[in-house]
């Protein structure tokens, strides 16, 4: 009983640490450890450009790459995935934290974390996985607009008062109309920025781009005196403390208002997670574990609010990183976290001296990565229905919501397969001749004759409520009545309740008409829902046949004795 139980919970909940360290020897740790401070490194200019862009204080972000991170090496299913604040949820934060301040941000974290660890228990990890692709780009290169057109402002240094409206078309518009009170000096910083990010790989690819750009152009604008906005500036000291944790509240009608939110983190941290692990997986040849992973995600957003931090998951950019840099185990992602955390007690108050368009500049490389506009381009190439889920997803990322993108992308993708499914599924009529596929021996479409007064109806494709009418379009078309029907459900995959309903009804039609029905075929699957849903009795066993050789002799057998 104990050793079941067990069994059961690593099912769900095994974190890979655990695996990772039975075998663990100094020439692993010497290799985590220089990859966990190289990352940790990496990760610092990125945990305050995320903080700072979700709306939040830039420690914010910092913690959360310390806590989160933490958390996720610890707890999570994949032995190389670093965790922390990421660009995917600077639109979602954003909106939050404006709508609802701060406290609302950390009780919608707080409600994702608990909404993951419960996907995680209900192994929903590898159905996650396999969200559609054109929904993944859409919202992705929709969020890369959205970072990108927010980093304007600091990137041009547009000295304005009037605070930057959130919608979209209207914050294009106040840019257009404020150009005129652009800082050429941040604007040169932005550019260099960028242009260290983009150029330095081709000079050293273990040092990160945006490492040097942040620490040249801090530099540059700090021993010049250039009059341009930094971190200090806007927001005063940063704190260089892990404050006392302490639980948030809002009000019930809030927290209502909130889980709407709040499943949209959930669902952006468990796909980004995921994703991430996944990559990760093809850099190594490992084998992360979907749901421990989950759970693990989740344990890490229910702690880190505590600590006044944002939203954690799996970052791409910084787990490649630990990989190219030798990272091995869970242990690696351990000491990014503790890097960062000494990092923000030693050197925290440094990083008041941050131009606002180095961070920007930063930001905008993020979007321009995360835009996959080469993914986006050549899903064009698809389908009109892949088409049409990617510009919705897209153009409500951009223009109205992530929330509602995600929502109408899901219900957009869903009604999309389901109209897949329904023209594959198919409802014919024979009366002459039918496929032999009994004999696995048989040549390729052998024919069985179909007795006079005998017909066939052949179901290919699931049974379910989508194709409902079709079953009842081929039942219009039927002119004469045969005497036996056989109803052959070799090629039904799943059978739902609506699928049963009509066929019981089909089954109860035929039968005041003096029709002798036959089932034919049906998998093991369809035979039991037919078994438990009484059709057994309904038709009498011995008219439920395994094949159609099978149900035609029983079909000569009734003729003969002329039903």
């Amino acid at each position: 009983m104990k050793a079941n139980i067990t069994e059961s919970i690593k099912k769900v909940f095994h974190p890979k640490i655990l695996t990772t360290l039975r075998n663990y020897n100094s020439k692993t740790f010497l290799s985590d450890l220089i990859a966990g401070i190289i990352v940790g490194v990496v990760a610092l200019p990125l945990a305050i450009a995320f903080g700072i862009a979700s709306g939040v204080a830039p420690e914010k972000g910092i913690i959360t790459a310390i806590i989160g991170g933490f958390l996720i090496s610890l707890l999570g299913g994949s032995k190389v995935q670093i965790g922390g604040p990421t660009g995917a949820f600077i639109v979602i934060v954003y909106g939050i934290v404006q709508q609802f301040g701060v406290e609302g941000l950390l009780v919608a974290t707080l409600m994702a974390g608990f909404m993951l660890v419960a996907m995680g228990v209900l192994q929903l990890g590898t159905i996650i996985k396999f969200m559609p692709y054109p929904i993944v780009v859409g919202f992705t290169s929709g969020i890369a607009v959205v970072i990108f057109s927010s980093q304007i402002k600091d990137f041009f240094g547009l000295a304005v008062i009037e605070a930057v409206p959130a919608d979209f078309i209207e914050k294009w518009n106040f840019y257009f109309h404020h150009f005129d009170a652009i800082n050429y000096y941040s604007l040169v910083i932005g550019v260099i920025t960028i242009l260290l990010i983009s150029l330095w790989p081709r000079i050293n690819k273990r040092i990160p781009g945006t490492l040097i750009a942040l620490l040249l152009t801090t530099l540059a604008a700090t021993f010049f005196q250039l009059p341009v906005e930094t971190i200090g500036s806007r927001f005063g000291e940063i704190k260089a403390t892990i404050p006392m944790p302490s639980l948030p509240s809002v009000s019930f009608d809030t927290f209502k208002m909130l889980l709407a939110p709040a499943f949209t983190i959930a669902m952006l941290g468990a796909i980004e997670s995921l994703l991430s692990a996944m990559v990760a997986d093809g850099a190594t040849g490992g084998r992360h574990r979907s749901n421990t992973e989950l759970i693990g995600q989740g344990f890490a957003n229910i702690i880190t609010p505590l600590f006044g931090g944002i939203p954690a998951t799996g970052a791409i950019a910084r787990t490649m990183t630990n990989i190219r840099n030798g990272g091995k185990t869970p242990v690696a992602g351990i000491i990014h976290a503790i890097t960062l955390l000494l990092i923000l007690l030693f050197f925290g108050k440094l990083a008041r001296l941050i131009p606002m368009s180095t961070l920007a500049g930063i930001l905008i490389m993020v979007s321009y990565n995360m835009s996959e506009w080469r993914s986006f381009k050549g899903l064009f190439r698809n389908s009109r229905s892949d088409i049409a889920v990617l510009l919705v997803t897209f153009f409500l990322t951009v223009v109205i919501d992530l929330t509602v993108a995600i929502q109408f992308g899901l219900l957009l993708a869903v009604l999309l397969f389901l109209k897949r499914i329904i023209e594959t599924t198919g409802v014919e009529v024979l009366k002459m001749e039918v496929e032999d596929d009994t004999d696995e021996f048989a040549e390729e479409g052998q024919q069985l004759s179909i007795p006079i007064g005998v017909e066939v109806f052949e179901i290919n494709g699931p049974f379910f409520f989508g194709v409902a009418n079709k079953f009842e379009e081929a039942e219009k078309n039927l002119t004469k009545m045969p005497l036996v029907r056989i109803i052959r459900l070799r090629r039904v995959p799943f059978i739902d309740a609506t699928g049963l309903s009509n066929l019981r009804n089909f089954i109860r039609r035929s039968k005041n008409k003096n029709i002798h029905i036959i089932l034919s075929g049906a998998n093991l699957q369809v035979r039991n829902a037919l078994q438990k849903n009484g059709f057994f009795e309904l038709l009498g066993e011995e008219n439920i046949c395994s094949d159609i050789q099978c149900s035609l002799k029983k079909a000569d057998e009734l003729l003969l004795r002329k039903i």
